[in-house]
């Protein structure tokens, strides 16, 4: 596992956001707004999310951000056609004016706002925005090839920062926002509400980019299309519509986000071997339990060390208490104790690499955030399931902040934008 250590971060110039023309669903082309939308491309569970999310309405997002054909090259062309047909038959239409976009979710006992925007991903973006994991150079390579060809930000990565108040800046003029009729307002299948608002007046657009350069990001989901914006600037010169890429704004301060753990799924290991390479390494206890007892088990065993919970043959086996040789020998020492006793890095050091010996790839482990579909998709393949416990904000943005990346897929922040409420043009949409 190649994780970054602690980096010299150059003192931060702040954010820097501007307003943009969104592209939106033309509500009288589509069966409804719902229909159309779609979680983020790697949050899709594949193929089940990904059909079912096709046939919910012929214009839905997915054909973009997840387009299906033979090859790579084959896919992304198909996307930026599928995007230009969309554009001339008026599915999609652009806002007449440039604005930021107030975007509210609600949902289980949940309000979440923020303000969606075109932030500069240039130079000197570097300890502004705040990366906490490590990403694979084979995502990046497939989510720039889909940029560049539909020559669109898709959908936007979610950062959060920390506001100054209610009453302060671009979260006095996001409330405001709110109280008015909004552009968009729809219910997903999750059960979960969404309204969108255009702020286009320009004293308030000033108000929040104002109040903004006073504040550095988390990146709490999105680190590959992160990495994409940056490889995609460098490509360009500047200045261009490149040195910008859309991202949702949320104030934690105001409304905190969850965070949730992302599941592993090992396709070719069985739990017997799985089990088996543990003895002598790990505590390792069977539970004939439901998941939810399971994952209560794996929540008590997480607060006194690192704790897994392993399934695929019918039930969960807790694994707890590694070997402190094993650590020893595994875990780089060079890096702080925090991220030395995180459970993604024991995870990926101690088991994957050294114990279990399979290969940080897609054909070996697939990166899963719906902890029910981890474990059925495990004993439908005979796979073993890998459950985490989530890790607590404050770690991951402590380690941001000191420079450390995590393990890749440590994290999931939630909840996540819903693809398809606005997108943002890299050319005018009538040359796409």
């Amino acid at each position: 596992m190649k994780t970054a250590g602690p980096r010299n971060v150059p003192t931060r110039m702040g954010l820097d956001l501007t307003p943009f023309r969104g592209l939106r669903y033309n509500p009288d082309r589509v069966r409804s707004l719902a229909a159309v939308t779609s979680p983020p491309y790697d949050v899709v569970v594949r193929p089940d999310g990904l059909h079912h999310l096709e046939s919910a309405d012929p214009h839905n997002i997915v054909r973009l951000i997840l387009p299906q054909a033979p090859t790579p090259a084959a896919r992304n062309e198909q996307a930026a056609r599928t995007l230009r047909r969309w554009l001339a038959e008026g599915v999609l239409t652009a806002d007449s004016e440039p604005g930021f976009y107030v975007y509210e979710q609600r949902g289980e006992g949940l309000l979440q706002r923020g303000v969606i925007g075109a932030l500069r991903v240039s130079e000197p973006t570097a300890g502004v925005v705040l990366p906490h994991e490590d990403v694979m150079p084979h995502i990046v390579a497939d989510r720039a090839a889909l940029m560049r060809a539909t020559r669109a930000n898709l959908e936007p990565l979610l950062l959060t920062y920390r506001g100054d108040g209610p009453e302060a800046g671009a979260t006095a003029v996001i409330e405001r926002t709110a109280e008015r009729p909004p552009l968009v307002c729809t219910t997903t299948e999750d059960g979960f509400g969404h309204r969108l608002w255009a702020v286009t007046d320009p004293a308030e657009i000033t108000e929040i980019q104002t109040d903004l350069t006073g504040h550095q990001a988390l990146i709490a989901d999105g680190h590959h299309r992160w990495a994409t914006y940056l490889r995609l600037h460098a490509e360009h010169t500047s200045p261009s519509p490149w040195d910008y890429g859309l991202v949702l704004l949320v104030d934690t301060a105001r409304y905190p986000l969850r965070v949730r753990a992302i599941h592993r799924l090992l396709h070719r290991l069985p739990v017997a071997d799985a089990l088996s390479a543990l003895r002598g390494l790990f505590r390792v206890r069977e539970l004939r339990v439901p998941l939810a007892d399971a994952l209560d088990a794996l929540a008590g065993a997480a607060r006194a060390g690192n704790a897994f919970l392993l399934a695929g043959d019918g039930h969960f086996h807790l694994v707890d208490r590694p070997s402190p040789d094993l650590l020893a020998r595994t875990i780089p020492a060079d890096r702080p104790d925090a991220w030395r006793t995180l459970d993604a890095t024991v995870l990926h050091s101690a088991l994957l690499e050294e114990v279990w010996r399979i290969p940080d790839s897609p054909e070996h482990i697939a990166y899963i955030h719906d902890t029910a579909a981890t474990v059925e998709k495990a004993e439908r393949d005979g796979g073993t399931a890998v459950l985490l416990h989530p890790v607590r904000e404050d770690v991951v943005r402590e380690l941001a902040r000191q420079g450390v990346t995590m393990p890749r897929k440590s994290t999931s922040f939630g909840p996540k934008p819903a693809s398809g409420l606005v997108l943002r043009a890299l050319a005018p949409p009538e040359t796409l």
